[in-house]
């Protein structure tokens, strides 16, 4: 007998950007109020995608976000404040990320042309 084949609903599930997550459950999860979530949306940290019938829902990745925003909240930074601060630091990380890769490629293009 064959393997089965993941089906689509688990693969989407594993996504870090299917909005898998209604408002309540997001809220939940991250320990905050439907009210944060929308406020975090009104400052355009994240933008939830809406379903069918108009109802928010988050992904995994948003829930990241939004959960940083919350602890910077809850630190007594102001929510505007706190929105512009995970978008630097998500722009740093990226950048990070994509340095590491241009040295590599550096890297390993002198190693191949000293060969």
């Amino acid at each position: 007998m064959p393997p089965e084949a993941p089906s689509p609903t688990s693969d989407r599930f594993d996504d870090d950007d299917y909005p898998a997550y209604t408002m309540g459950r997001a809220a939940e999860m991250i320990g905050a109020t439907p009210g944060f979530l929308r406020a975090i949306g009104e400052a355009r940290l994240i933008t939830p995608l809406r379903s069918d019938g108009g109802h928010r829902r988050y992904s995994r990745y948003q829930l990241r976000i939004a959960a940083r925003a919350r602890e910077l909240v809850d630190a007594g930074t102001p929510v505007d404040a706190a929105c512009r601060i995970v978008i630097l630091e998500d722009q740093l990380e990226e950048a990070l990320r994509l340095n590491e890769e241009l040295c590599k490629s550096t890297a390993d293009a002198g190693r191949a042309a000293e060969s």
